[in-house]
C-alpha cells in the first residue's frame, strides 16, 4: 500500500470528493474558496469553478452537471458555460449555519445536512431534496453533520455528528426516502476520533475520515472498527473509493477551516491517493435530475 499526492493544488477546506466514472475524472471542493475542482486519476488535467458562495457538498447528476449545496442553497453547475441554477432553499433555524456533507442514495435523491459555524449548538439538521426539487426534513439535533452516506443495498443512511464522536444510522427506506429512529452504530470509545466525511466500499464496509486523528478507519457492516490508515497529513476530511478500476481512496483534507482546525503542515490541504488497500467501491449514485434538465432546457 502507498499514498501519494495527487496534486500541487493545496486546498484550505478540502471536501466531498466524487469520481465520475463516466468521464474518468475525480471532483472536490474547496469550500472556504468557493471552488469545485476536477483533475485527472494522475492529477493532470485539473479545472476549476467558481461558485457564488461557500460551499458544503456536491454530487453527480444524469444530466452530467453537478449538484451543488451552498449554504442554503442546492442547484445545479453547469460544467461546461459554468453557470449556477438555483434548484432549492433551506431555511435555517439560525445566522451562521450553512449546508454540509451530502451525499446521493440508492434511488437518485440527495441527502444532506446542516451545520453551525462557530459555536456548539444543536440547531443543524438533515434534509432530502427528491428528484422534482422538494424537501422534506429527515432528522435534527446537530452541531456539524457529517459521515452521509448509503449501505449498498440502500437499507442504511449513515450520519454522524463529528462534535458527538460516534456514528449512528437509520433504516432507509429507498421507496419513499423515509428513515426510521436513529441508532448508535459505532460509539466514540470504539471510534476514538471525530467523524467526517464517508463512503462504503462494495463489500458494505464504511470508510470514514477521523479528522482530528489523522486516520481513515474502516468499519464493517456490523459496526467493528476493522483497520485504522494513519494519512502523512492532519485534517483528512473525507474519502470516496474511484480510478478506472474502483480500487483507489482519494482523500481531501484541510489546510484551514476557517473555524478551529488550522496547519502549517506543508501538505496540508493536499488531495491524497491511497493505492493497494484491497479495496474495490461502487460506482457513485446520480441525483436524477433528468426530467428536471429537459423540462427547463438543460445539457443532456
Amino acid at each position: 500500500m502507498r499514498i501519494d499526492i495527487v496534486t500541487p493544488d493545496r486546498d484550505e477546506l478540502g471536501e466531498s470528493p466524487v469520481w465520475d466514472g463516466r468521464t474518468g475524472r475525480l471532483f472536490r471542493i474547496d469550500s472556504r474558496r468557493h471552488l469545485v475542482r476536477a483533475c485527472r486519476p494522475d492529477g493532470s488535467g485539473g479545472e476549476a469553478w467558481t461558485l457564488p458562495g461557500e460551499i458544503g457538498s456536491i454530487a453527480l447528476c444524469d444530466s452530467g452537471r453537478l449538484l451543488v449545496a451552498l449554504e442554503a442553497t442546492i442547484g445545479f453547475l453547469d460544467l461546461g458555460s459554468g453557470g449556477f441554477a438555483p434548484l432549492a432553499t433551506i431555511a435555517h433555524q439560525a445566522e451562521r449555519m450553512r449546508l454540509n456533507d451530502g451525499r446521493v442514495d440508492r434511488a437518485g435523491r440527495f441527502c444532506v445536512g446542516s451545520l453551525v459555524l462557530g459555536r456548539r449548538e444543536p440547531l443543524g439538521r438533515f434534509y432530502r431534496l427528491d428528484a422534482d426539487g422538494g424537501i422534506a426534513e429527515l432528522d435534527q439535533g446537530f452541531c456539524t453533520a457529517n459521515t452521509t452516506c448509503f449501505s449498498p443495498d440502500g437499507r442504511w443512511m449513515y450520519c454522524a455528528d463529528s462534535h458527538a464522536g460516534e456514528i449512528w444510522r437509520y433504516a432507509y427506506d429507498g421507496a419513499d426516502g423515509r428513515v426510521g429512529p436513529r441508532e448508535v452504530f459505532v460509539d466514540r470509545v470504539a471510534l476514538g476520533g471525530a467523524p467526517d466525511g464517508a463512503t462504503v466500499d462494495a463489500a458494505g464496509f464504511l470508510w470514514v475520515a477521523l479528522v482530528l486523528s489523522g486516520e481513515l478507519a474502516r468499519i464493517s457492516p456490523d459496526g467493528v472498527v476493522e483497520r485504522r490508515i494513519s494519512l502523512p497529513v492532519p485534517y483528512p476530511s473525507c474519502p470516496c473509493i474511484g480510478g478506472d478500476d474502483l480500487d483507489t481512496i482519494y482523500v481531501t483534507t484541510i489546510r484551514n477551516s476557517g473555524n478551529a482546525l488550522k496547519s502549517d503542515h506543508q501538505d496540508s490541504g493536499a488531495l491524497l491517493a491511497i493505492r493497494g488497500a484491497g479495496v474495490v467501491g461502487l460506482p457513485e449514485m446520480r441525483f436524477a435530475d433528468a426530467a428536471l434538465a429537459t423540462n427547463r432546457g438543460g445539457k443532456q
